[in-house]
């Protein structure tokens, strides 16, 4: 059983460029006058895409396989009552939140492990890991745990629109809960995770963690000299050795965290 409202699709010319205007933001408790969390995201999928916004109670399960948009994963025996929104066409979310208090949004993100080749490849979109860790967890940080096993386990990749084949990209997650947050950046199969505990934090379409990171990928930093994506020089920043030409933000994101300095500075607005 399940709830669903979809905007009609409308005969619009389909967008021919990636994508680059999809922000997230959490709003911790100490920055909010109702000591609350506030989360949001936009999304900028393509022109004419249906995006519903649906409601699936929690169940039991005793199937053990689950048939994601591209894949089939290992299903578990329990899942969280999820209301998500999510593209009509794939199995996956673009944002949500479970009956635990748990939020989940991603973004799309391009970094130097696109090479043209693999993320072809059709594995998990970063949409399906969006619904899957709200299924599956009842924390944030066993939201990151969830989708960094599942990316670890089966990798991403595949065309993110039905219509747009060389829509393909990597991702970046938000994850929060009622008392935490924690943003979780990939490319390929590497991760690394940060943990927020108070403020705010806010992603774009771009790397944002740099040395400061919680939990990684192993060997990230030995991947990475590997791969010639970073000289061993100094300390690790994932967003500067990942990053296309080195660069770790976008105007867009640091105008958001301005924005979100600006509207908690007194604990009046958000």
């Amino acid at each position: 059983m399940c709830a669903s409202v979809a905007v009609p699709r409308t005969p619009l010319k389909m967008c021919t460029i990636a994508p680059k205007s999809c922000d997230t933001f959490v709003v911790l408790p100490d920055k909010t006058e109702g000591g609350v969390v506030v989360f949001g995201k936009n999304s900028d999928r393509p022109a004419g895409e249906v995006q519903e916004v649906i409601y699936y109670p929690a169940a039991d399960h005793t199937v053990t396989r689950l048939e994601c948009t591209f894949i089939t994963v290992s299903q578990v025996p329990h899942t969280e009552a999820v209301l998500i929104s999510k593209p009509s066409w794939m199995w996956g979310a673009e944002m949500g939140a479970n009956g635990k208090g748990v939020c989940v949004g991603n973004e799309a993100i391009w970094t130097k492990a696109l090479d043209g080749k693999d993320e072809k490849v059709e594995r998990l979109l970063g949409m399906d890991m969006v619904r899957l860790s709200l299924e599956r967890s009842s924390t944030a940080e066993e939201a990151i745990t969830v989708i960094s096993e599942l990316l670890e386990k089966y990798g991403q990749g595949g065309p993110c629109s039905d219509t747009e084949p060389g829509l393909i990209y990597h991702n970046s997650f938000l994850v929060a809960d009622p008392t935490e947050a924690w943003v979780l950046e990939t490319a390929g199969k590497l991760w690394v995770a940060e943990k927020i505990t108070e403020g705010f934090r806010n992603i774009s379409n771009c790397l944002s963690i740099g040395t400061k990171f919680d939990k990684s990928s192993a060997n990230i930093e030995k991947v990475c000299k590997e791969m010639g994506w970073w000289d061993g020089e100094g300390v690790f920043s994932f967003a500067k050795a990942l990053s296309p030409g080195g660069e770790g933000s976008t105007s867009r994101k640091v105008w958001g965290e301005n924005l979100l300095q600006d509207l908690t500075k007194h604990r009046r607005q958000c």
